[in-house]
């Protein structure tokens, strides 16, 4: 596996690769890899020639009062675990590579950005779309690989792909869990043992409402109720949102049906955790 830094070298062996008939598949992240990264990476592996896999921790999808300087990161641990899911090149700019001195250029997706974690971060989305239109332009894949569990960013890029007529297949892959359920997420290293505890609320709470929907529970306000309920019982929950949405427009639904999404977002103590499934799916 190689590690590469430039954006020139990258681009020129992705481009030599599509030259020769290989098929690239792509995995983009902020790093600080775990398994639902490790299982983009197995299933790029499987779908493409090449794997490419980029780590970048974009300070432009980042409010002035997020995390950013604090965001996890270990490169050498990333890099082998990497490595180990057949990853052939790791991309590894710096900010400065990705945003050179007088940058102006943005992606703004409308409509699905208004809602959701766009509404409680204004001007997340931009950063995320921006640079992930970056990377797909550099990296030139055939398939890029996403986790469901950021089913708003998922949509939100579909979108891009659609609007901009880019050649990428964009896949989203089922959340992974923890054994307890929890949704894997490079921020639940901050949470301390006591909110370990408290965290389980979200997915407990995502299984209440699939077990009251398939009982006949089509209402999105009592569902929404009944999450609600559930996640004020820990004492440091702090609700961002809670709705039910069409799993394509991410508008609410007046009655929920087998393309319902449930959304969550959640600060336990100082951490904001998302999570979401289907409805009718169970977690």
């Amino acid at each position: 596996m190689e590690i590469i830094n430039d954006i020139a070298t990258v681009q020129s062996r992705c481009l030599q690769a599509r030259q020769d008939g290989k098929r690239i598949a792509f995995v983009p992240t902020m790093g600080f890899l775990h398994e639902g990264h490790l299982s983009l990476m197995r299933e790029g592996r499987a779908r493409g020639d090449l794997l490419v896999a980029s780590i970048f921790v974009n300070p432009t999808q980042f409010g002035p009062k997020e995390d950013l300087s604090a965001y996890p990161r270990d490169l050498e641990r990333d890099a082998e675990l990497a490595r180990e899911n057949g990853v052939d090149i790791l991309f590894h700019p710096t900010p400065e590579t990705m945003y050179p001195k007088g940058y102006k250029t943005y992606v703004n997706v409308e409509g699905l950005t208004r809602t959701l974690c766009g509404e409680s971060r204004p001007g997340h989305f931009r950063g995320v779309t921006t640079v992930v239109c970056k990377l797909f332009n550099i990296v030139q894949p055939h398939v890029a690989l996403f986790g469901r569990k950021d089913f708003q960013q998922l949509a939100v890029l579909r979108r891009m792909v659609a609007d901009l007529n880019l050649t990428v297949e964009v896949v989203g892959l089922p959340t992974v869990r923890e054994k307890d359920g929890l949704a894997m997420s490079s921020r639940n290293v901050y949470l301390s043992a006591e909110h370990r505890k408290q965290a389980l609320s979200l997915v407990d709470a995502l299984r209440q409402a699939g077990v009251a929907a398939r009982h006949g529970e089509l209402h999105p306000r009592r569902l929404v109720g009944l999450v609600r309920e559930r996640i004020s019982r820990e004492p440091d929950a702090e609700i961002d949102y809670i709705k039910i949405c069409d799993g394509d427009t991410l508008e609410s639904v007046d009655r929920v049906d087998a393309h319902s999404v449930l959304l969550l977002a959640v600060r336990i103590g100082s951490t904001r955790l998302i999570d979401n499934n289907y409805i009718f799916e169970e977690v």
